[in-house]
């Protein structure tokens, strides 16, 4: 089962997220699937966004993963951003590490699975929209109950010893500030300007990254930890203090009217990484008391999660990471949001373990190693033979 093939031709299919639309990715994975024998469900909406479970697999394990990309311009690009060029030792091009590359692995190891004469002890979910939020991805088969608890593994890349179980808060607030106008020249004597209104809320939050948060000795010791293995994926020093500090980044901002005008108006998106320990419900009642010409007219809060490092699901994945990879495997805490974050809300165990060079992800020359796409293969199919018990 060639897993570099899998993923190049993967890679080839253009699925930028905006727009999102999915279908021809997700017809790849149906017609792979039922090459096998394993028939799968196709639900999509008007706008092209497509998601596939497996049907009659297993109902003790999820395999998840998301087939849209972000956006990629050609520019700077060693090869062409969407040609799936196999060169190096990798798999180039845009979504290689984000996560088609954990996409194609799944697949080889369900392709080895039956090639071994075995079923397959895991249901499989690909879905359209991860990069947006998913709330017509994995949202939507939860809200359809398409999906039911269970132990799930996500195959986004993480470090090859070091899957990852937990994740940093949400906090995206959508906030609107009003002002007096008046002639520009009178500013600040006359007036209320929206703009030094937002400007002033973004110094407030900037001085809320100094806090420190406190958690219990448990999850301290994991987070330390994964500091070091962070430290050592981006080669940055004190780069693991993201995991520790709440983060912030005001993506986007519009306001004013004219040069000469005190601003009436100014909107910005800010988004906050939060912390364990930080309540994001007295961070948002905080920010709320210091703009008081402000309006939060958007949000979308989720709460930091982690999985329990002594339950089946993370025993079993870091047993077969182990035997793959060799050295010392334990699991980690990472700065980043995904598809983990639904699944726990909703009462699934969830690890995150794929192939991948982090350092490009998102970034230009993406690409991921065919070694680690053939091993994290390897892997799935130790965790698949494990839970096969279950089913038999």
């Amino acid at each position: 089962m060639d897993v570099s093939r899998i993923c190049s031709e993967l890679v080839a299919i253009r699925s930028e997220n905006p727009p999102g639309r999915t279908a021809e990715v997700i017809e790849y994975i149906r017609t792979f699937l039922d090459n096998l024998g394993i028939g799968s469900d196709i639900r999509s909406n008007d706008s092209g966004q497509c998601n596939l479970v497996t049907r009659d697999t297993g109902h003790h394990l999820l395999f998840c993963g998301h087939v849209d990309v972000v956006p990629a311009l050609a520019d700077g690009w060693k090869y062409p951003p969407f040609s799936g060029t196999l060169q190096d030792g990798c798999v180039w091009g845009r979504g290689a590490t984000d996560m088609k590359g954990g996409c194609a692995s799944l697949l080889a190891a369900c392709g080895l699975l039956i090639k071994q004469g075995k079923e397959i002890p895991a249901t499989l979910a690909f879905v359209c929209d991860e990069e947006t939020g998913g709330e017509n991805g994995i949202r939507y088969l939860l809200a359809k109950k398409m999906l039911k608890p269970m132990d799930c593994l996500i195959a986004e890349p993480s470090p090859a010893r070091h899957p990852s179980i937990g994740q940093k808060g949400l906090c995206r607030l959508g906030i609107k500030f009003k002002g007096t106008p008046a002639h520009g020249s009178l500013y600040p004597a006359v007036g209320v300007s929206a703009i030094m209104e937002a400007m002033s809320l973004l110094e407030y939050v900037k001085g809320l990254h100094d806090r420190e948060y406190p958690v219990d000795e448990r999850l301290k010791e994991i987070i330390d930890r994964s500091s070091e293995v962070l430290e050592g994926e981006f080669h940055i020093h004190d780069v693991g203090e993201v995991l520790k500090k709440l983060m912030y980044n005001p993506g986007v901002i519009c306001g004013g009217e004219k040069s000469n005008v005190v601003a009436q108006h100014c909107e910005f998106d800010l988004e906050l990484r939060v912390p364990w320990g930080c309540s994001i419900a007295a961070l948002v009642t905080a920010i709320k008391s210091h703009a008081p010409h402000g309006d939060i007219i958007s949000q979308e809060i989720n709460e930091p999660s982690i999985t329990d490092p002594s339950c089946r699901l993370v025993k079993v994945t870091c047993n077969e990471i182990e035997r793959v990879q060799g050295g010392k495997v334990f699991p980690i805490v990472q700065w980043a949001a995904s598809d983990a974050r639904h699944l726990r809300l909703c009462g699934f165990n969830v690890i995150e373990y794929g192939p991948g060079e982090i350092s490009t992800l998102h970034a230009v020359n993406e690409r991921v190693t065919i070694d680690s796409l053939n091993k994290a293969s390897f892997v799935y199919l130790g965790i698949m033979t494990a839970y096969s018990k279950d089913n038999s």
